[in-house]
């Protein structure tokens, strides 16, 4: 068998970035090359990973003409770790690639010409996620490694808050003590799947342990162990999942000691966060991104809104402190519980919520006659769904506000909205993860 033909090394001028924060190149012969690790305005050696049809990828060996954005990595796991992407450039750099990023997709994708101005860039780009998921395999709790399914093995990681990593590491010893094995997803095998924490302003955190099965093996002693590291601890929950994949929460929880869910503050009201919940990661920029939406939405007092993919009535509340009558949807049954306590706690009586699908509740008001002034919408990654737009279109508002954590799909669902006689008056950026490749933004659609 012939052995594969080593692809060369290049000297390559960077003129950009792709959407993860890659350098962009051109071969000689002109085909685009994707350069990890590399900066735009650098020149620098490149050996060539990969050759397709219509482009390439590579990784630096030396930068031979750094950019004044080039800085050494504050984190010894940058290397082998994928959760951050940027690490290498200043934060500067960083918010004009994501300013860029939202931009380039909004002309590219969603075929419009809206500016992004600016980017609202984080005060603090250190330990200001209030909840990390560490996977577990036999030997590492941590990230995912960069582009693999393998566990590298992080003690500490700076976007996340210190319980995290004390609590990390008491999990780690405990296994170790114990004997107790971590979850294969080859072969179905194991227990433990992941450690989750959530933390909120207050310095308190929550804890669910993911298993494999309905039990695990001296509970009492892990109890011990996660309560001896920290302080701050309000409650330790155990998350059962089963099914063979890689999804990370369970369909049932029980609490083996103290509180199931955490109360956090945001935007001037109190919120109870249950393990399901969805919560923003970042409590300051997250209550920038809302009250940019709520800026855009141009509140008289008077309206009906509607808030779909409402998760524990973030959104929805702060709305119904402005507006006359509001509905939130949201498909998590815990999180529509939690935002109706939510709601009751901060004394606002004006808003309703609905468990169920999103293109299903649309339908379902639209078929009902609801006609709000104003939707908004926070899909996940995957952006909405045709039927959810056309839903939202037979509504009529006369706006709506799209918060969106990915531009491609906004960008996308953009363009459909103007399919539906929606045009897009202006947009942000909100940069709610510092040192990833990842950026919010805020959308406002016209009726026309």
């Amino acid at each position: 068998m012939a052995k594969p033909k080593k692809l060369p090394t290049l000297s390559l001028t960077v003129h950009g970035y792709d959407t993860d924060g890659q350098g962009v190149a051109c071969l000689p012969d002109g085909m685009t090359c994707f350069v990890a690790g590399a900066l735009k305005g650098e020149t620098c050696l490149v050996q060539l990973d990969k050759v397709g049809r219509t482009c390439a990828w590579g990784h630096t060996v030396k930068v031979e003409v750094p950019s004044p954005a080039r800085i050494e990595s504050d984190c010894p796991h940058y290397v082998n770790c994928g959760g951050c992407a940027v690490r290498h450039m200043t934060y500067a750099e960083e918010l004009e690639f994501k300013r860029q990023k939202v931009e380039d997709c909004l002309h590219r994708i969603g075929g419009c010409d809206t500016q992004i101005s600016v980017i609202y860039g984080a005060d603090n780009t250190l330990r200001y996620r209030n909840k990390v998921q560490f996977p577990i395999s036999k030997n590492a709790i941590g990230f995912y490694g960069k582009r693999t399914h393998q566990v590298a093995d992080v003690e500490d990681c700076l976007l996340q808050p210190l319980p995290a990593a004390r609590l990390r590491g008491a999990l780690k010893d405990f296994m170790s003590t114990y004997q107790v094995p971590a979850y294969d997803e080859k072969t179905g095998g194991g227990l433990l799947r992941h450690l989750y924490v959530r933390t909120n302003r207050a310095g308190e955190s929550l804890c669910c342990v993911l298993v494999n099965g309905k039990t695990l093996p001296h509970e009492e002693e892990l109890v011990a162990a996660l309560r001896a590291v920290e302080p701050g601890l309000k409650g330790i929950v155990l998350g059962i999942n089963e099914k063979k994949n890689n999804v990370i929460l369970g369909d049932a929880y029980r609490k083996p000691w103290g509180e199931d869910f955490l109360m956090d503050t945001m935007c001037g009201l109190t919120f109870k966060l249950s393990v399901p919940s969805f919560y923003q990661v970042n409590t300051p920029q997250a209550e920038r991104l809302y009250g940019l939406a709520l800026d855009f939405a141009a509140l008289t007092g008077e309206e009906t809104a509607v808030d779909l993919y409402c998760g524990i009535g973030t959104i929805t509340l702060c709305l119904a402190k402005r507006v006359r009558r509001v509905i939130g949807a949201e498909i998590v049954p815990e999180a529509i519980e939690d935002a109706k306590e939510n709601a009751a706690r901060n004394g606002l009586h004006n808003a309703e919520f609905f468990c169920g699908d999103a293109a299903d509740i649309a339908a379902k008001l639209a078929s009902d006659g609801v006609r709000p002034d104003l939707i908004t919408v926070d899909p996940p990654r995957k952006g909405l769904s045709e039927d959810v737009i056309h839903s939202i279109a037979q509504m009529a508002p006369t706006r709506v506000v799209y918060i969106s954590c990915d531009p491609a799909t906004l960008a996308r669902d953009v363009k459909r909205f103007s399919e539906q006689g929606y045009a897009l008056q202006k947009a942000a950026a909100v940069d709610l993860f510092p040192r990833t490749a990842h950026v919010e933004s805020v959308a406002l659609l016209k009726k026309i």
